[in-house]
């Protein structure tokens, strides 16, 4: 560990919602670490330039960010933390620019696909980049108030940027989770929640056996996702959260019957619940 402020490395620039979510996780007293892919992230934390990393998994409008499930596969970090941040996408131009002005907006893939009907309904031309703040410190840089951004709020400020629309994403509750990658598991956490990869025999019932475990023990599954495996078509790793503690009595004996039941069983890490704070 660092001396000093914990270094936080997330995937983008100041003003991120990774960086959103690496303060409501650590609160304002860390160093933050920009990274330019997700990769970067794994490998700085991995290598011990970074303590930890924030990592986005899922959002509640488009689903699993699939190269951070591939990447836990890989990674010998554990999840030590989860945090949920509110999104709320902002048209950004720069000072002076009007919406009747726009020609063309730069975002992340998953912010221009969650804003996919305004961008429609607006006649944008959508550009994709590596980071929603990034996308806000390029436009700047270019100087075309033909240009704009969709970003949060707080990235349009850091950069003295201007909002031109607020809430532009197609559905209300836009949520992201973000992981908190660190290099050991942590304590006992109060609420518990545990991730694991597995992969299981290409025959019938081999998933429904492989999940028995967890019913007959009153274990509650919290989500379940599936990737390719890559070295076979149409074969899957599953990704699987459940309530509990995987040092817990119960939950080890579900995770051995599990064990005898797969081809492949990876244990992420066990970790405190995050909070999701619905806003109407």
């Amino acid at each position: 560990m660092s001396r000093g402020k914990l270094r936080v490395a997330f995937q983008g620039e100041l003003g991120s919602y990774s960086e959103e979510a690496a303060s409501k996780f650590f609160g304002q007293d860390f160093e933050p670490v920009p990274m330019r892919s997700l990769l970067s992230v794994f490998t700085a934390v991995e290598a011990g330039s970074a303590d930890y990393g924030v990592v986005p998994i899922e959002n509640s409008i488009e689903g699993g960010v699939g190269e951070t499930y591939d990447l836990l596969l890989s990674s010998g970090l554990k999840v030590v933390g989860e945090v949920y941040v509110r999104v709320v996408h902002c048209l950004i131009g720069l000072d002076g620019a009007e919406i009747s002005e726009i020609k063309r907006v730069y975002s992340h893939p998953q912010a221009l696909a969650q804003c996919r009907a305004y961008i429609t309904m607006m006649g944008f031309e959508p550009v994709s980049t590596y980071d929603t703040a990034g996308a806000v410190k390029l436009v700047k840089e270019m100087g075309d108030r033909s240009n704009a951004a969709i970003a949060s709020e707080r990235a349009a400020g850091i950069y003295g940027m201007k909002v031109l629309a607020k809430g532009i994403e197609d559905y209300g509750r836009n949520y992201t989770r973000f992981l908190v990658m660190g290099r050991e598991a942590v304590g006992a956490p109060r609420r518990p929640k545990t991730s694991v990869i597995f992969s299981v025999p290409h025959r019938a019932g081999a998933l429904y056996r492989a999940l028995e475990p967890f019913a007959t023990r009153e274990i509650n599954l919290t989500k379940i996702e599936s990737r390719p495996t890559r070295a076979r078509p149409w074969q899957y790793y599953f990704f699987v959260d459940f309530e509990g503690d995987a040092r817990d009595e119960r939950v080890r004996e579900a995770l051995t019957d599990l064990a005898s039941r797969t081809l492949f069983l990876k244990v992420l890490g066990t970790y405190e619940s995050g909070r999701v704070e619905f806003e109407e």
